[in-house]
């Protein structure tokens, strides 16, 4: 139950209707399958997974927090569409993953447990939401002292939109059409300076670049279309 209204409706009905896909490699949920190794050894590589607390917000089906949890870490996944949660659950109890699932927004659950995990991931999330600002606040307040939040998102470029929506969702048809809106994307000093209101302090950034002949992704350091940061609780 979410006492915060900082959600976008019909951006929940989008993934609420596609939940029963959010596993299956082949659907629309493609790119974070391919995406997520990626992911999961740039944290692991900074923070070292095994025995931490971790939060997952926005979880979606589960795709990083179970990965997390099978490097050691004890995970909580927590998203506002409980369809993706339902499917989360059932895929955990099946690859026997230790990660549990609420269904809670960010903002409510920083209200109940405060600094209570090593770790806070929030991947593909903030673009998806009325005031990321508010999101960004939530995990860094979720974060024990020196402990880590790590955000992905796209950045609001020119090269982002003909990449992420003209050639991914027009061209390409790589995501379903309407899949982003180029209004919420949100440049790196945008996001930056958000999370430093927060007391959160950059450690490492990366960008993600697409190979489109592959259809696969590899980290590097441009920051111009897809951007991950690693910030630490001050």
């Amino acid at each position: 139950m979410t006492t915060h209204t900082n959600f976008d409706a019909a951006e929940l009905d989008k993934f609420q209707a596609l939940a029963s896909r959010w596993w299956d490699a082949g659907s629309e949920f493609w790119p974070l399958h391919a995406i997520n190794p990626h992911r999961l050894e740039w944290i692991d590589r900074l923070v070292s997974l095994r025995d931490k607390g971790v939060l997952d917000v926005g979880c979606g089906g589960g795709i990083l927090a179970e990965s997390m949890a099978h490097r050691g870490a004890d995970v909580l996944g927590i998203d506002l569409a409980d369809k993706g949660l339902k499917v989360a659950m059932l895929h955990a109890a099946q690859s026997k993953a230790s990660v549990a699932y609420r269904h809670i927004a960010a903002e409510d659950l920083a209200s109940e447990c405060p600094g209570s995990f090593d770790v806070v991931t929030c991947m593909e999330m903030l673009e998806h939401v009325p005031d990321p600002a508010q999101v960004v606040a939530a995990c860094s307040a979720l974060a024990k002292p020196g402990g880590w939040v790590f955000f992905s998102t796209i950045n609001r470029s020119p090269l982002a939109w003909l990449i992420a929506i003209f050639g991914a969702e027009r061209v390409l048809k790589v995501l379903p059409r309407g899949t982003h809106d180029y209004a919420k994307f949100i440049k790196p000093a945008e996001l930056k300076a958000m999370a430093a209101a927060a007391g959160l302090v950059l450690r490492e950034e990366k960008g993600l670049r697409y190979n489109p002949i592959t259809r696969t992704f590899r980290l590097f350091g441009w920051t111009g279309v897809n951007y991950m940061l690693a910030m630490q609780k001050v």
